[in-house]
């Protein structure tokens, strides 16, 4: 029996797999493996996790973590001594990094083109055992090209500068109670700007037929594919592969961004799990 964990920021979808079909599975609390204690891990772990598994976790026999803030060997050491703490009968327990998970998922245990689009974006590409390059995304202010707080980034833009038609700007303002003061204080004044801007992408989505809320949206992933994907081009074929829930809603465009950039799209998954759970069986 093996667990296997997608973890989040915001939280950790835990799946108990025996023989690749899921037995259980546990949302608890996410977890920044760079923000928290080995302690404070542990003790979430225990609180939030064991009491669900109940008498299954002595049956787990291997985990396989994959985690927002895994970036070091420092940090997975951590995550590591803290799931064993918790999880005595595992013999085998790996963690590592988010985007290793999507490659994963995506590829399996072929080489391929992984990337991640949700809050933030990243690419990678795989040999079909571990990342052998990997653009830095660099985060919404420097980079995180076609991700979800970029995308909200420059449609808060182009709302306060005018650069939509007038009436999507008022709809805008008005269905998210918006005044240019609310704006700037949720962006730069209060944590977790990129959430915020995130969560202002569905207005994009449900206006995506008017032409200047299109092209902002198929140049963003342009520029994804330009400042990311295309340092692959020449290791495989131009096929990109997609996590996360702005790769899954807006697939049209980014396949028409695509396209433009010289790629075609393969395998779009909202999340990884379902291709984790394949892998590791």
């Amino acid at each position: 029996m093996i667990l296997i964990a997608d973890c989040g920021s915001t939280k950790i979808d835990w799946c108990v797999v025996r023989a690749g079909k899921v037995e259980k599975q546990v949302f608890t609390c996410g977890m920044n493996a760079v923000m928290l204690t080995e302690d404070e891990m542990r003790e979430r772990i225990a609180a939030e996790l064991v009491p669900e598994l109940g008498a299954t976790v002595a049956e787990i026999e291997s985990v396989y973590f994959y985690g927002a803030g895994c970036i070091s060997p420092a940090v997975c050491a951590n995550v590591e001594r803290a799931i064993r703490a918790n999880i005595p009968a595992a013999s085998t327990v790996e963690v590592h990094t988010d985007l290793l998970a999507a490659a994963r998922a995506l590829c399996g245990r072929d080489a391929g083109i992984a990337c991640i689009l949700g809050t933030g974006s990243n690419s990678c590409y795989y040999d079909g055992e571990r990342i052998v390059d990997n653009v830095s995304p660099l985060g919404y202010i420097l980079g995180d090209e076609g991700s979800g707080a970029v995308l909200g980034k420059l449609l808060v833009g182009d709302v306060l500068k005018g650069q939509l038609p007038a009436e999507l700007c008022e709809e805008f303002l008005r269905r998210y109670d918006l005044t240019l003061l609310d704006i700037i204080r949720r962006v730069y004044k209060e944590p977790q700007g990129n959430r915020f801007l995130a969560s202002l992408t569905p207005f994009l989505l449900e206006h995506i037929d008017v032409p200047q809320v299109r092209d902002l949206v198929v140049g963003s992933f342009t520029a994804f594919f330009r400042r990311n994907v295309a340092h692959y081009a020449g290791m495989c074929a131009p096929v990109a592969n997609f996590i996360g829930s702005i790769a899954h809603y807006y697939r049209e465009p980014l396949a028409e961004a695509a396209a433009k950039a010289g790629f075609s799209i393969g395998t779009i998954l909202k999340s990884p799990m379902e291709g984790l759970i394949r892998f590791h069986s």
